[in-house]
């Protein structure tokens, strides 16, 4: 396929395993035969499921952040996502090491999630003073509900597997061999029959929360933001995912996606990151 995606066949499982050292961020030359690859399979009358899988200490780790600010290639990544949710047949992440960010939003793409109990999941963005990009403020809420996702998304801190499990983020959760795992998940899903409800869909945990106590939880989170606009652009935007029509709130996500990262704030903030990193390398 590329060097970077690459499609192995495991009965009627296909598996996609990107392969892009450090932590498989989600750079241009890897979305595009990506989706290059999950378009043939998911045509392929002899796949029946299809695992998304990474190689190496991680699974997406996140989007690539030095693509920040800067004119996108497509595919980008909520292309990847709206594609991935038009495949009838199963679609299961396979999780190790860390699903982050843009990550943790091509997981959401999928109907099933299943994880290494050593792996942790979230949505860091607004350390970088951002928010998710790819859905992860509209696809979260209906997976864990919106008090949960409110959590997760203003504080950026990620959660354990088994964390995850209990709050409906994933489906299973295994120790060693995830392809394997993975794969036999995939079958046992297949051969139950669909149809299969994209995330997108699951309107369920959204009806759920109380409007009035959900803004009172986002008015003690804005409280602790201290003028920081990212915290409160990312609880507006859950909250969007409460009120608004997917497609709707999926656009507002993007518009204040796009007014973050033009802003002062969260250019210093990317900034200082990547000067921290760079004293890290010079440290090593």
């Amino acid at each position: 396929m590329s060097n970077f995606v690459s499609v192995t066949r495991d009965g009627g499982v296909a598996v996609v395993t990107i392969d892009n050292p450090p932590v498989n961020a989600l750079s241009f030359h890897v979305r595009e035969p990506l989706m290059q690859a999950l378009v043939s399979l998911r045509d392929e009358p002899d796949v029946a499921a299809i695992v998304i899988a990474c190689a190496g200490r991680t699974f997406v780790a996140g989007a690539d952040i030095t693509e920040f600010g800067k004119p996108v290639q497509q595919p980008d990544l909520r292309a990847i996502i709206a594609m991935l949710e038009t495949i009838a047949k199963p679609t299961v992440a396979a999780i190790h090491g860390t699903a982050l960010g843009g990550g943790l939003e091509l997981a959401l793409g999928c109907h099933f999630r299943i994880a290494d109990s050593q792996a942790t999941l979230g949505l860091p963005e607004v350390k970088l003073g951002l928010l998710p990009g790819g859905g992860g403020t509209v696809r979260l809420p209906r997976l864990v509900g919106p008090l949960k996702a409110l959590s997760m998304i203003v504080s950026g801190t990620p959660i354990g597997a088994a964390e995850a499990l209990a709050a409906g983020l994933i489906d299973a959760v295994f120790d060693g061999a995830l392809t394997g795992q993975a794969v036999r998940f995939a079958g046992e899903m297949a051969g139950k029959g669909g149809p299969f409800t994209p995330v997108r869909d699951r309107d369920g945990r959204l009806e759920k929360v109380d409007l009035a106590a959900f803004d009172k939880a986002a008015a003690e989170l804005a409280k602790k933001a201290r003028g920081l606009a990212a915290p409160i652009a990312c609880a507006q935007s859950v909250r969007n995912a409460m009120t608004l029509p997917f497609e709707e709130a999926l656009v507002a996500e993007r518009e204040l996606f796009a007014k973050l990262v033009a802003g002062d704030q969260s250019r210093a903030q990317r900034h200082l990151f990547f000067a921290e990193r760079e004293a890290a390398k010079v440290a090593g």
